[in-house]
């Protein structure tokens, strides 16, 4: 555990140098990264979401594209498409972006839905089907899409089915006035991701995703899981509760990320630190909450409060 500590530190140090005191979120696409998962950055534009996604995937010495979602961007230009060529005269395939390593879904809610689930295959079985031929993409693979929440003409909401899909939805927020300053410092004179060079490799990732799900969970903290989940299907503010893919993303993602802190067990705060980015866009709020302004991070919160800890239990 300690190898793989040191391992993800230097990540985390490393996109530490092109994003300011965003420490928490940088944890948190460690831990989808880990676990296999998908991102949604939901965020106002301006915020360093691209950059952040550039960083993650230099510093992993992965593979990159950028997809840019449009109204007119065709299922095909996702996964690509079979051409022929008259030189050989024959078919040949054109892989599309998604054969990439990291893979940033920029604004992802402007394209239709026909083109957003383009992206479900991949994202669930990690491989593509294109005129009845499966491609399997090379693994880690991983989507980090985002989605402006304040301009929503022209765009197409993501379905409750879809959302289901990404592990976790994470804000990177405004920096405080010292991050600002220290971004205007940092990036006065050349951009830093220019020069960022590759702390890990992909056999490095790979061994992490093959090991983590040795971390130690507890049947207290399993029940612990449960318990959370369940709440949030008979909750007054709920109209939509959590599945059990749910149950399962909060499983994994509080296993790695005990692993990103140098532990082979979980204890009940990695639980409570992953629930909110992990159930809070698996549910639906009623519309009487949904007029009090109540928000989906607020009552995951509430019901967190609500349940009982179990005693933290590590492993001797």
């Amino acid at each position: 555990m300690i190898e793989i500590k040191e391992v993800c530190d230097r990540i985390k140090d490393n996109v530490s140098k092109v994003i300011v005191g965003k420490e928490d979120v940088i944890d948190l696409l460690l831990v989808s990264l880990i676990t296999s998962g998908h991102v949604l950055l939901e965020d106002v534009p301006g915020l360093g979401k691209t950059q952040l996604a550039k960083s993650f995937a230099k510093s992993i010495d992965c593979s990159f594209n950028r997809i840019q979602f449009t109204p007119d961007l065709l299922p095909s230009d996702v996964t690509g498409i079979n051409f022929y060529n008259q030189t050989k005269g024959e078919f040949e395939f054109r892989k599309g972006p998604v054969f990439y390593n990291i893979i940033l879904a920029d604004e992802i809610n402007r394209a239709t839905p026909r083109t957003q689930s383009s992206l479900l295959e991949a994202m669930e079985e990690t491989q593509v089907s294109i005129d009845g031929v499966t491609y399997i993409l090379e693994k880690p693979f991983m989507v980090i899409a985002t989605q402006n929440p304040v301009e929503q003409q022209g765009t197409f909401p993501l379905p409750e089915a879809q959302l289901d899909r990404f592990l976790m939805k994470i804000s990177i927020g405004y920096p405080s006035k010292e991050e600002e300053k220290e971004i205007l410092n940092r990036y006065r004179y050349q951009n830093p991701l220019a020069t960022l060079q590759a702390v890990a490799t992909q056999e490095d990732i790979l061994n992490i995703q093959k090991n983590y799900t040795d971390v130690y969970l507890s049947e207290e903290l399993m029940e612990y899981i449960i318990d959370l989940v369940h709440k949030t299907r008979d909750y007054p503010s709920i109209s939509l509760g959590v599945s059990p893919r749910g149950s399962l993303a909060l499983m994994r993602a509080s296993q790695a990320y005990a692993i990103i802190q140098g532990r082979d067990y979980v204890l009940p705060d990695d639980i409570q630190k992953m629930a909110i980015p992990i159930l809070s866009h698996r549910i639906l709020c009623d519309n009487y909450s949904h007029l009090k302004g109540s928000k989906p991070d607020e009552i995951i919160q509430d019901l967190i409060n609500e349940i009982k800890t179990p005693l933290e239990q590590g492993v001797n």
